[in-house]
């Protein structure tokens, strides 16, 4: 999709689209951008009329639809200015993740498909080689740009290639320990790296670290080998193109240091860009949602967040840990009721594991709350520094799973393959938020490394018991009994479970259904039981199926009950995009009518045998 298709300026690819009357009047400049190249015949009067339009679109497609909002509108000029200034798509433009590139997307082609983002059938909110040539890095984890753009401007060295090469990246991502590698070895290499430092004091929130209060940027960039260009306003246009200038004339590594405003151009974005980092829907005029959500169930995060607060509340060991997500992993509810006792430590997920583990060395009980996505980038650490050392770490995976709108690079598709085997971790997600409450109280009271992972969206709605209490570990639940056909599901899937089973029942089927609560150990006496009974297992989860789930369940059965028929139901064996999560569930294969279906065919392969 380099271009066109969905993600493109095609009449098809908009819902109110930009060409319908009153937009290209009212936004004439940006009505006639179809490719950012025409930007570099364009007088500065004309640019900046495009930025004061581009900002304006950029509201107004925040209003309708919502997304990564205050970001991009804070990037408004540097986006223009860079294309401007360099030759792209020849040169190339590396941005460290996608959250300020909404403004990039607009000028590249997929200015109406803007109004489809994260949708099936629109552009990734984050940036992809496949969609357009303008992408020239995948972005969606942070502190990325710099490494990649380095890899590029050796590469075209050595090719004989004559593009330059610039890394945009923002004093969030700066906190990264991926990121002072890279400027580290830029500075050792000598090469004609560019990069621009987009400085406005947040990441998702406010930044964090002794960088962030130094104000020491220009003797950061010198003592890495850096030349050091700025610091220039990065929403005076006049003054960024011509600062943009001297960073692509510049030779040796070169840093611009461009100060802007998160939000800019929307007063409520701008004063406060924390919550206007990614929104809903909202009204123009004033900024407030278009519609509100009350009285349901809570959120997993929310969820959570409330369960570690009055697990604290009467264990003084208890302290967490988030790398810049305090809103999304829900450690600012934490935080209002035990503020001395949670640490956010940027981006940085190395370096929280292995602080944990530190903590933990003392006597405390460490929980960090880590997207499972982001805690990919701790591998070694949770293997070397926890569990190697059997210290007792817990590790709260939010977002596990399929995460729908945010894509590949967001969903929990690969944690219980790569923490199942650790020794000495145990695993567990729960069904719903009471039996969350119960398994975070046993990660804290079993002094062992503990995983607890759960989903994104809204948690069931069970009611609580009225205090967290451990549960027994490597127990699974048997919720129904039945001799055809037994299915085991881990954590989300347990109420699809259910489901299929009471369509299986009206079918004449009579299905068993196992909450196996824990992914390690497993509850090996409860599988060969109901597998024995039934002579057919079928696992379900929320997670690629190599090496998932439903493979710790094979290894059991076939040691200890070989006879039994296994068939296991996850998430295929390629990336799965973005789009509704309900859609991203029935194309795997692990909705309760798919199931269903799936027990019917082993079932019927069974009497073929």
């Amino acid at each position: 999709m380099r271009g066109g298709g969905a993600a493109g300026n095609s009449p098809g690819a908009a819902g109110p689209f930009f060409a319908a009357s009153g937009w290209r009047g009212a936004l004439e400049t940006l009505a006639s951008i179809d490719d950012p190249r025409a930007l570099r015949a364009m007088s500065r009067p004309a640019l900046v009329r495009l930025a004061d339009e581009l900002r304006t679109y950029l509201v107004d497609v925040g209003a309708a639809i919502g997304g990564h909002f205050a970001g991009s509108l804070g990037a408004v000029e540097l986006t223009i200015a860079l294309h401007a200034t360099f030759e792209t798509p020849h040169d190339r433009i590396v941005w460290d993740i996608g959250h300020q590139t909404y403004g990039h997307k607009v000028l590249t082609g997929r200015r109406e498909g803007l109004w489809r983002i994260k949708k099936a059938d629109g552009p990734a909110g984050f940036l992809r080689r496949s969609e357009s040539p303008f992408d020239h890095f995948g972005a969606g984890h942070a502190g990325t740009s710099v490494s990649a753009a380095l890899g590029m401007a050796v590469a075209s060295a050595r090719l004989g290639a004559g593009r330059r090469v610039v890394a945009v990246i923002g004093d969030g991502g700066a906190t990264s320990g991926m990121s002072f590698e890279a400027l580290n070895h830029a500075g050792e290499l000598g090469s004609s790296l560019r990069v621009v430092f987009n400085d406005n004091g947040m990441s998702i929130a406010p930044t964090v670290g002794g960088l962030s209060r130094s104000g020491g940027v220009r003797a950061y960039a010198l003592a890495l080998g850096f030349r050091y260009l700025g610091p220039v306003d990065g929403h005076d246009l006049a003054a960024l193109l011509d600062a943009l200038a001297r960073l692509r004339d510049a030779s040796g590594p070169a840093l611009l240091h461009v100060q802007t405003r998160k939000g800019k151009g929307f007063a409520p974005a701008e004063a406060d860009p924390y919550r206007w980092h990614a929104t809903t829907p909202f009204e123009r005029e004033t900024g407030r949602a278009r519609s509100t959500t009350s009285g349901g169930p809570p959120s997993w995060t929310a969820a959570f967040a409330d369960a570690l607060a009055r697990v604290a509340d009467r264990d003084a060991r208890v302290v967490a840990i988030t790398a810049a997500m305090p809103d999304g992993t829900g450690l600012d509810r934490f935080a209002k009721r035990h503020p001395d006792r949670c640490f956010d430590v940027g981006i940085a997920e190395q370096h929280a594991v292995t602080f944990a583990a530190g903590l933990a060395c003392e006597g405390l009980r460490p929980v960090c709350a880590i997207y499972s996505t982001f805690l990919q980038r701790a591998l070694d650490q949770i293997i070397h520094d926890v569990a190697l050392q059997d210290l007792p770490v817990g590790f709260a995976l939010d977002r596990a799973g399929l995460v729908g709108a945010d894509g590949p690079t967001h969903h929990g598709a690969f944690d219980l393959a790569y923490l199942r085997a650790i020794p000495n971790l145990v695993i567990a997600a729960p069904r719903d938020e009471n039996e969350l409450q119960h398994m975070l109280a046993t990660g804290i009271e079993c002094g062992r490394p503990f995983a607890l992972r759960f989903p994104r969206g809204s948690a069931p709605g069970a009611a609580l018991d009225p205090d967290p209490k451990p549960l027994a570990i490597g127990r699974g639940e048997l919720l129904r009994s039945g001799s055809d056909v037994a299915l085991v599901a881990l954590g989300k899937t347990v109420p699809s479970a259910l489901a299929a089973a009471d369509a299986l029942a009206r079918r004449g089927i009579r299905a068993s259904v196992v909450d196996a609560r824990f992914a390690k150990p497993l509850d090996a006496e409860l599988l060969v039981r109901v597998g024995e009974n039934t002579g057919c297992v079928i696992s379900v989860e929320d997670h690629a199926r190599a090496g998932g789930f439903g493979s710790a369940v094979l290894e059991v059965l076939a040691e200890l009950a070989p006879d039994v028929r296994v068939r296991r139901l996850g998430l295929p064996d390629h990336f799965i995009e973005h789009g509704d999560v309900d859609a991203q569930w029935r194309a795997a294969g692990i909705d309760a009518d798919s199931i269903a279906a799936a027990a019917e065919r082993a079932l019927g392969d069974a009497r073929r045998d």
